[in-house]
C-alpha cells in the first residue's frame, strides 16, 4: 500500500489511548497484524485497515499519505477504503478491469471512467490524471 505510514498509525492509536491488544480486539484483527503494521514489517490490506481506522475514529487519509499530484487510481481506491472487487462491483466492471486500469494497462471507456470516478468520489478529470500517472510510471514502479 503506497503511502502507508506505520508511525502515523501508532501515533493515532496512542492519541486514542488504546493498546495494540485492545485495538486488535475491538477492530477484529490480529494483534500480530497491528504489531507488524506499526513496526513497518507489513502493510495492511485496505479492507482490514478500514476496520482499524473506524475504531480509531480517523480516516484512511490520516495514515495513508500520497500527495494529490502523485496519486494513481489504486491510491484513490485505497483512500476510499475499497478493495478492487468492491470497486468493480460498485462500478459495474470486473475486478480484472479495475486492476488493469489501476496499473495503466487499459484505458477506460468514458462510461467506465465515469462509473469508477463516481464510486471513488473524484471527478473524471482526477481519475484521468491518476491513470495517466500510472501509465507513465517508470518500469518497476508499483501502481
Amino acid at each position: 500500500m503506497r503511502g502507508f505510514s506505520p508511525a502515523a498509525l501508532r501515533e493515532a492509536r496512542e492519541a486514542a489511548n488504546i493498546s495494540q491488544a485492545d485495538l486488535a480486539r475491538l477492530a477484529g484483527v490480529g494483534r500480530a497484524t497491528l504489531y507488524h503494521w506499526e513496526a513497518g514489517k507489513a502493510t495492511p490490506q485496505v479492507d482490514v485497515l478500514v476496520k482499524v481506522v473506524a475504531r480509531l475514529g480517523i480516516s484512511i487519509a490520516d495514515i495513508v499519505r500520497v500527495p494529490v499530484d502523485e496519486r494513481f487510481p489504486g491510491d484513490l481506491r485505497v483512500l476510499r477504503g475499497m478493495t478492487q472487487p468492491q470497486l468493480g462491483k460498485a462500478a459495474g466492471v470486473s475486478t480484472a478491469m479495475v486492476g488493469a486500469i489501476e496499473r495503466g494497462e487499459v484505458d477506460p471507456t468514458d462510461a467506465v471512467a465515469q462509473a469508477i470516478a463516481r464510486e471513488l468520489g473524484v471527478t473524471t478529470a482526477e481519475l484521468a490524471a491518476a491513470h495517466a500517472r500510472a501509465k507513465a510510471r517508470p518500469p518497476g514502479t508499483s501502481a
